[in-house]
């Protein structure tokens, strides 16, 4: 049976000549349906790499990554469809439109391509507790607020894959909690693959495995972080 996930000894270099990074190493990473993983690790080690890689924005030098039964080693039209398709991303800036509403951010996605899987965007505002602000545009939003809008976003196509980059960086405790929570509940429904890169230990007790990154390895913690 196919994970949702898979990396397969990815190795991923950057620079030329005598001034060569290598910022991953032979990683190998599998992450089933209906599963949260923490990426943690420091500044440099990988961890931006490593979703680069995951999401088909980035084409490693040797290995193979999967979504599903799909090989994102295609052309860069396929690896678009895909992501498109199947791959739901939540950033740590929010990435939010400032001229859209929350409910036309979540509409977004729907506008690229066919998805007749999709959610409806007024529920799932509802589902992620902003329903009553589905009219206010970002700067009408806390910070909270805006990434839960992200969630939404992402979520919308029914993503095979959650792919999430320091989901806590900019909220306070309570509001990181609430945030999290959120993640891991969708993707125990929806069964979903999902990949959190964190700094923050408070998000580790939210997941079903921890791994810790340095210089481009990827090795499990559990349960020792936690």
């Amino acid at each position: 049976m196919s994970a949702g996930l898979l990396l397969d000894e990815v190795t991923l270099r950057h620079g030329d000549g005598e001034d060569i990074t290598t910022a991953l190493d032979e990683v190998t990473l599998r992450v089933e349906e209906g599963e949260i993983v923490a990426v943690v690790g420091p500044s440099g080690a990988g961890k931006s790499s490593l979703l680069a890689v995951a999401g088909g924005l980035t084409v490693p030098d040797a290995g193979r990554v999967l979504v599903g039964d799909v090989d994102l080693s295609g052309t860069e039209r396929d690896r678009a469809r895909i992501r498109r398709e199947r791959i739901g991303y939540v950033f740590q800036s929010n990435n939010l439109i400032p001229s859209l509403t929350a409910v036309d951010q979540v509409r977004l996605p729907l506008t690229f391509g066919r998805h007749d899987a999709s959610r409806d965007p007024l529920e799932l505002l509802a589902e992620v507790g902003m329903e009553h602000k589905a009219g206010r545009r970002p700067h009408e939003l806390s910070g909270g607020e805006r990434q839960r809008v992200g969630i939404a976003r992402a979520l919308v196509t029914r993503p095979r894959l959650l792919l999430v980059d320091e989901p806590t960086a900019a909220l306070d405790r309570r509001r990181s909690h609430e945030v999290v929570e959120l993640l891991a509940k969708e993707t125990h429904h929806l069964r979903m693959a999902t990949v959190v890169v964190t700094h923050d230990h408070d998000v580790l007790r939210h997941c079903d495995r921890v791994y810790e990154m340095a210089d481009g390895r990827l090795k499990p913690t559990r349960p020792a972080l936690v």
